[in-house]
């Protein structure tokens, strides 16, 4: 009986331990998606050593390309405006995760604006207004993307569930930092840059959804975002640009999550 009687008494120190044990387990989830952007007006510096010019243009209307609105289905699923999260909950009893949050989004200078250019032009100061189009050897593409990538901290909040736990509704605030990750495509004055993707700055944003999940593993999130992202050393003809701007961005995800790993 003296063998016994200690293991009897920590029997429901064990049995909790092993249901803190099961706890532990966090959450892995992916999703895919499309988005939408607005953008704020911008300025681009440009600087051009080889040909004595260092000017900016002055307060440049943009525009997004979604792409979906042409058939998702009809042209391969990365050309349209996507983006793509992966994640993993390492604390489920507070909600907490870690998320790499990417958004492929294009950034178009509109064709056809009055646009003013100050600074210095072929070595002279200049303060003069150009009609940007690609008529007159103007165009500014970050069309393969302006390509937002960041590093979250993702916070849930369950506000609904069903008895059968088929059906959960949550809310989501997202926060995050990272790099810019540009294709630059442009035109000025008629001479054109090669074209292609670079590392280019660093952009903040936060986020804000809802997310249904059916059956424990198939999601549906629909999230607000604002981004500032500020791009240097942007590659032009014989030099660099600069520039930074605001987004609001409308994304929604399809995903799914699992369940695996211990939470730390």
């Amino acid at each position: 009986m003296r063998f016994f009687i200690p293991l009897f008494f920590f029997l429901p120190f064990l049995a909790q331990a092993q249901q803190k044990k099961k706890e532990r387990k966090g959450e892995f989830y992916f999703s895919w998606g499309y988005n939408k952007e607005w953008y704020t007006h911008s300025s681009v510096k440009v600087s051009q050593p080889g040909l004595n010019n260092d000017y900016v243009l002055n307060n440049v209307h943009s525009h997004d390309h979604i792409g979906w609105d042409q058939g998702i289905f009809s042209i391969p699923l990365s050309i349209p405006q996507y983006n793509y999260r992966l994640g993993f909950f390492f604390n489920k009893k507070k909600g907490l995760a870690f998320e790499i949050n990417f958004d492929h989004t294009k950034h178009i200078i509109t064709d056809g604006q009055q646009v003013r250019l100050t600074g210095t032009l072929n070595g002279r100061q200049t303060d003069s207004t150009i009609n940007f189009a690609e008529s007159n050897g103007f165009y500014y593409y970050l069309n393969n993307g302006a390509n937002f990538l960041l590093f979250n901290l993702v916070k849930r909040w369950s506000w609904q569930e069903s008895k059968t736990g088929n059906f959960k509704l949550d809310a989501l605030g997202k926060a995050g930092i990272g790099p810019l990750i540009p294709h630059v495509q442009n035109g000025l004055f008629g001479k054109s840059n090669d074209p292609g993707f670079q590392l280019g700055g660093w952009n903040l944003g936060v986020e804000a959804g809802i997310r249904s999940t059916f059956y424990k593993h198939i999601f549906l999130e629909f999230t607000n975002k604002i981004d500032y992202a500020r791009y240097s050393g942007l590659k032009v003809y014989q030099g660099t640009a600069k520039q930074a701007f605001g987004t609001y961005e409308l994304i929604l995800s399809l995903g799914y999550t699992i369940q695996g790993g211990r939470r730390m």
